[in-house]
Protein backbone atom coordinates (compact mmCIF):
# COMPACT_ATOMS: atom_id res chain seq x y z
CA UNK A 1 0.00 0.00 0.00
CA UNK A 2 1.16 3.53 -0.78
CA UNK A 3 2.04 5.84 2.10
CA UNK A 4 -1.00 7.95 1.22
CA UNK A 5 -2.56 5.71 3.88
CA UNK A 6 -1.17 8.49 6.07
CA UNK A 7 -3.88 10.79 4.74
CA UNK A 8 -6.22 9.21 7.29
CA UNK A 9 -4.42 11.21 9.96
CA UNK A 10 -4.62 14.53 8.17
CA UNK A 11 -8.26 14.73 7.10
CA UNK A 12 -9.14 18.22 5.90
CA UNK A 13 -11.23 20.25 8.32
CA UNK A 14 -11.18 23.41 6.25
CA UNK A 15 -14.84 23.99 7.02
CA UNK A 16 -14.28 23.86 10.75
CA UNK A 17 -12.99 26.33 13.31
CA UNK A 18 -12.10 25.64 16.92
CA UNK A 19 -13.98 27.55 19.57
CA UNK A 20 -12.63 28.35 23.01
CA UNK A 21 -13.78 26.65 26.22
CA UNK A 22 -12.49 26.73 29.77
CA UNK A 23 -12.83 29.75 32.06
CA UNK A 24 -15.71 31.35 30.19
CA UNK A 25 -17.31 32.34 33.49
CA UNK A 26 -14.18 34.26 34.46
CA UNK A 27 -13.43 36.01 31.17
CA UNK A 28 -15.87 37.61 28.75
CA UNK A 29 -15.08 36.09 25.35
CA UNK A 30 -18.36 37.02 23.68
CA UNK A 31 -16.61 39.35 21.24
CA UNK A 32 -13.52 37.22 20.74
CA UNK A 33 -12.94 35.56 17.39
CA UNK A 34 -11.03 32.29 17.81
CA UNK A 35 -8.38 31.47 15.23
CA UNK A 36 -9.55 29.46 12.24
CA UNK A 37 -7.49 26.28 12.10
CA UNK A 38 -7.27 24.05 9.05
CA UNK A 39 -5.78 20.58 8.72
CA UNK A 40 -4.45 19.74 12.17
CA UNK A 41 -1.45 17.49 11.59
CA UNK A 42 0.03 17.05 15.05
CA UNK A 43 -0.14 17.75 18.77
CA UNK A 44 2.74 17.93 21.23
CA UNK A 45 3.19 18.96 24.84
CA UNK A 46 4.97 22.23 25.51
CA UNK A 47 7.94 21.19 27.69
CA UNK A 48 7.60 24.42 29.70
CA UNK A 49 4.28 23.47 31.26
CA UNK A 50 0.73 22.32 30.57
CA UNK A 51 0.16 24.04 27.22
CA UNK A 52 -0.05 22.12 23.96
CA UNK A 53 1.44 22.86 20.55
CA UNK A 54 -1.03 22.37 17.70
CA UNK A 55 0.69 21.88 14.33
CA UNK A 56 -1.57 22.90 11.46
CA UNK A 57 -1.79 23.75 7.78
CA UNK A 58 -1.29 27.42 8.70
CA UNK A 59 1.36 27.37 11.40
CA UNK A 60 1.82 26.16 14.95
CA UNK A 61 -0.65 27.33 17.58
CA UNK A 62 -0.74 27.16 21.37
CA UNK A 63 -3.64 25.66 23.30
CA UNK A 64 -3.70 26.36 27.03
CA UNK A 65 -5.15 24.01 29.62
CA UNK A 66 -8.11 26.42 29.94
CA UNK A 67 -8.92 26.13 26.24
CA UNK A 68 -7.43 29.36 24.89
CA UNK A 69 -5.99 29.06 21.38
CA UNK A 70 -3.43 31.59 20.16
CA UNK A 71 -1.21 31.77 17.12
CA UNK A 72 0.25 31.02 14.80
CA UNK A 73 3.33 31.40 17.00
CA UNK A 74 5.65 34.07 15.64
CA UNK A 75 3.19 34.64 12.77
CA UNK A 76 4.87 31.74 10.94
CA UNK A 77 2.28 30.42 8.51
CA UNK A 78 4.04 27.34 7.12
CA UNK A 79 2.21 24.05 6.72
CA UNK A 80 3.63 21.85 9.49
CA UNK A 81 3.01 18.42 7.97
CA UNK A 82 5.58 16.82 10.27
CA UNK A 83 6.18 18.01 13.82
CA UNK A 84 7.89 16.74 16.96
CA UNK A 85 9.78 17.98 20.00
CA UNK A 86 13.36 17.06 20.85
CA UNK A 87 13.89 18.22 24.41
CA UNK A 88 13.11 21.95 24.25
CA UNK A 89 13.74 22.10 20.49
CA UNK A 90 10.85 22.04 18.01
CA UNK A 91 11.45 20.10 14.78
CA UNK A 92 9.14 20.54 11.79
CA UNK A 93 8.73 19.84 8.11
CA UNK A 94 6.15 20.57 5.43
CA UNK A 95 5.57 23.41 3.00
CA UNK A 96 6.15 27.18 3.16
CA UNK A 97 3.30 29.60 3.68
CA UNK A 98 2.76 32.96 2.01
CA UNK A 99 5.19 34.74 4.36
CA UNK A 100 7.70 31.95 5.08
CA UNK A 101 11.34 32.99 4.74
CA UNK A 102 12.97 31.68 1.55
CA UNK A 103 15.89 30.21 3.50
CA UNK A 104 13.58 27.61 5.03
CA UNK A 105 13.03 26.01 1.63
CA UNK A 106 10.49 25.73 -1.15
CA UNK A 107 8.41 23.95 -2.27
CA UNK A 108 9.34 21.71 0.69
CA UNK A 109 10.77 22.78 4.03
CA UNK A 110 12.96 19.74 4.62
CA UNK A 111 13.90 19.81 8.30
CA UNK A 112 13.63 23.10 10.20
CA UNK A 113 14.08 23.79 13.91
CA UNK A 114 13.18 26.32 16.55
CA UNK A 115 15.15 26.81 19.77
CA UNK A 116 12.82 29.47 21.16
CA UNK A 117 9.53 27.55 21.17
CA UNK A 118 8.43 28.63 17.70
CA UNK A 119 9.29 32.32 17.75
CA UNK A 120 11.99 31.85 15.10
CA UNK A 121 12.96 28.99 12.80
CA UNK A 122 16.17 27.99 11.03
CA UNK A 123 16.93 25.50 8.23
CA UNK A 124 18.65 22.23 9.19
CA UNK A 125 18.72 19.82 6.21
CA UNK A 126 17.04 18.81 2.95
CA UNK A 127 15.49 22.26 2.69
CA UNK A 128 13.64 22.65 -0.58
CA UNK A 129 13.66 18.94 -1.40
CA UNK A 130 12.03 16.86 1.35
CA UNK A 131 8.60 16.96 2.97
CA UNK A 132 8.37 14.75 6.05
CA UNK A 133 4.79 13.70 6.79
CA UNK A 134 5.91 11.68 9.82
CA UNK A 135 8.48 12.76 12.40
CA UNK A 136 9.15 11.36 15.85
CA UNK A 137 11.91 11.63 18.44
CA UNK A 138 13.20 8.73 20.52
CA UNK A 139 14.18 9.03 24.20
CA UNK A 140 17.87 8.85 23.24
CA UNK A 141 17.53 11.82 20.86
CA UNK A 142 17.33 9.86 17.60
CA UNK A 143 14.93 11.28 15.02
CA UNK A 144 12.93 9.05 12.69
CA UNK A 145 10.67 9.99 9.80
CA UNK A 146 9.21 9.32 6.40
CA UNK A 147 9.52 11.82 3.57
CA UNK A 148 6.40 11.95 1.41
CA UNK A 149 8.20 10.82 -1.75
CA UNK A 150 10.05 7.89 -0.16
CA UNK A 151 9.14 4.46 1.21
CA UNK A 152 12.35 4.13 3.21
CA UNK A 153 12.44 4.99 6.88
CA UNK A 154 14.98 7.74 7.56
CA UNK A 155 16.92 8.14 10.80
CA UNK A 156 19.10 10.91 12.20
CA UNK A 157 21.46 10.80 15.18
CA UNK A 158 22.50 14.47 14.97
CA UNK A 159 19.23 16.39 15.42
CA UNK A 160 18.24 16.14 11.78
CA UNK A 161 21.44 17.35 10.11
CA UNK A 162 22.16 14.06 8.36
CA UNK A 163 19.82 11.18 7.59
CA UNK A 164 20.40 7.47 6.98
CA UNK A 165 18.07 5.13 5.09
CA UNK A 166 16.72 2.23 7.12
CA UNK A 167 13.99 -0.35 6.42
CA UNK A 168 11.80 0.05 3.35
CA UNK A 169 8.09 -0.27 4.10
CA UNK A 170 4.87 1.72 4.38
CA UNK A 171 3.75 3.19 7.70
CA UNK A 172 1.09 5.65 8.72
CA UNK A 173 2.81 6.76 11.91
CA UNK A 174 5.79 6.17 14.20
CA UNK A 175 6.41 6.26 17.94
CA UNK A 176 9.56 5.55 19.95
CA UNK A 177 10.05 4.32 23.51
CA UNK A 178 13.01 2.87 25.38
CA UNK A 179 11.85 -0.55 24.12
CA UNK A 180 12.17 0.36 20.46
CA UNK A 181 10.63 2.10 17.47
CA UNK A 182 6.97 1.29 16.78
CA UNK A 183 5.29 1.67 13.38
CA UNK A 184 1.57 1.73 12.61
CA UNK A 185 1.08 -0.17 9.35
CA UNK A 186 -1.74 -1.72 7.37
CA UNK A 187 -0.59 -5.14 8.59
CA UNK A 188 -0.59 -4.10 12.24
CA UNK A 189 1.86 -2.58 14.72
CA UNK A 190 5.53 -3.39 14.10
CA UNK A 191 8.53 -2.86 16.37
CA UNK A 192 12.21 -2.33 15.65
CA UNK A 193 14.90 -2.86 18.27
CA UNK A 194 17.79 -2.02 15.92
CA UNK A 195 17.05 1.68 15.24
CA UNK A 196 14.83 0.97 12.27
CA UNK A 197 16.96 -1.52 10.32
CA UNK A 198 14.36 -4.27 10.68
CA UNK A 199 10.86 -4.69 12.09
CA UNK A 200 8.80 -7.51 13.59
CA UNK A 201 5.07 -7.72 14.40
CA UNK A 202 3.76 -6.80 17.84
CA UNK A 203 1.58 -9.79 18.60
CA UNK A 204 -2.01 -9.07 19.53
CA UNK A 205 -1.89 -5.41 18.53
CA UNK A 206 -4.90 -3.75 16.89
CA UNK A 207 -4.48 -2.19 13.46
CA UNK A 208 -3.65 1.46 14.18
CA UNK A 209 -3.40 4.43 11.85
CA UNK A 210 -1.90 6.81 14.42
CA UNK A 211 0.41 5.97 17.31
CA UNK A 212 2.35 7.96 19.89
CA UNK A 213 4.50 7.49 22.98
CA UNK A 214 4.62 9.71 26.04
CA UNK A 215 7.81 10.76 27.84
CA UNK A 216 7.09 8.11 30.49
CA UNK A 217 7.03 5.37 27.84
CA UNK A 218 3.24 5.10 27.61
CA UNK A 219 2.25 3.84 24.15
CA UNK A 220 -1.19 4.31 22.65
CA UNK A 221 -2.90 4.79 19.32
CA UNK A 222 -6.15 5.03 17.40
CA UNK A 223 -7.31 1.96 15.52
CA UNK A 224 -9.03 1.55 12.19
CA UNK A 225 -11.99 0.41 14.32
CA UNK A 226 -12.32 3.99 15.61
CA UNK A 227 -11.15 3.06 19.12
CA UNK A 228 -8.43 4.60 21.29
CA UNK A 229 -6.12 1.82 22.49
CA UNK A 230 -3.36 1.88 25.12
CA UNK A 231 -0.50 -0.59 25.48
CA UNK A 232 0.22 -1.79 29.01
CA UNK A 233 3.47 -2.84 30.62
CA UNK A 234 2.01 -6.37 30.73
CA UNK A 235 2.06 -6.50 26.92
CA UNK A 236 -1.71 -6.25 26.49
CA UNK A 237 -3.68 -3.66 24.54
CA UNK A 238 -6.61 -2.07 26.33
CA UNK A 239 -9.63 -0.45 24.76
CA UNK A 240 -10.15 3.04 26.18
CA UNK A 241 -13.03 4.62 24.25
CA UNK A 242 -14.57 5.04 20.82
CA UNK A 243 -13.94 8.24 18.89
CA UNK A 244 -16.37 10.32 16.88
CA UNK A 245 -15.12 10.22 13.29
CA UNK A 246 -11.51 9.89 12.19
CA UNK A 247 -8.70 11.07 14.46
CA UNK A 248 -6.82 13.79 12.63
CA UNK A 249 -4.05 14.07 15.22
CA UNK A 250 -3.15 12.24 18.42
CA UNK A 251 -0.68 12.66 21.27
CA UNK A 252 0.19 10.82 24.47
CA UNK A 253 0.99 13.49 27.05
CA UNK A 254 1.52 10.94 29.84
CA UNK A 255 -0.08 7.75 31.13
CA UNK A 256 -3.01 9.75 32.50
CA UNK A 257 -3.59 12.16 29.61
CA UNK A 258 -4.24 11.65 25.90
CA UNK A 259 -5.17 14.42 23.44
CA UNK A 260 -6.68 13.92 20.01
CA UNK A 261 -8.63 15.69 17.31
CA UNK A 262 -11.82 14.13 15.96
CA UNK A 263 -15.26 15.37 14.91
CA UNK A 264 -15.77 16.85 18.39
CA UNK A 265 -12.71 19.13 18.15
CA UNK A 266 -9.61 18.88 20.34
CA UNK A 267 -10.40 16.31 23.00
CA UNK A 268 -8.55 15.34 26.18
CA UNK A 269 -9.02 11.79 27.46
CA UNK A 270 -8.04 10.71 30.99
CA UNK A 271 -8.88 7.51 32.87
CA UNK A 272 -11.71 9.32 34.63
CA UNK A 273 -13.05 11.84 32.14
CA UNK A 274 -13.27 13.12 28.59
CA UNK A 275 -13.04 16.89 28.05
CA UNK A 276 -13.51 18.84 24.83
CA UNK A 277 -10.76 21.43 25.11
CA UNK A 278 -11.75 23.24 21.91
CA UNK A 279 -14.97 22.15 20.21
CA UNK A 280 -15.35 22.07 16.45
CA UNK A 281 -18.05 24.16 14.89
CA UNK A 282 -19.18 24.92 11.38
CA UNK A 283 -17.64 28.09 9.96
CA UNK A 284 -20.00 30.99 9.48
Amino acid sequence: MNRRYLALTTVSIAALALTVTGCATQTDTSNAVPPSIEHIHGIAADPRGEDLFIATHGGIFTLTETGEITGPIGDHDFDAMGFTTLGETLIASGHPGMTTAEELGAPNLGIIRSDDFGATWSPVALNGSADFHVLTAAPDGMLFGFASTEVELLASADEGRTWTSKASFSAADLAATADGLYAATEEGVLISTDTGASFAPVLGAPVLYTIDAGPDGTLAGVGTDGVLWSYGADGHWRRMQSLQGTAQAFSVIDSERFVLVDDRGIVEVTPDDTTILAPARAAD
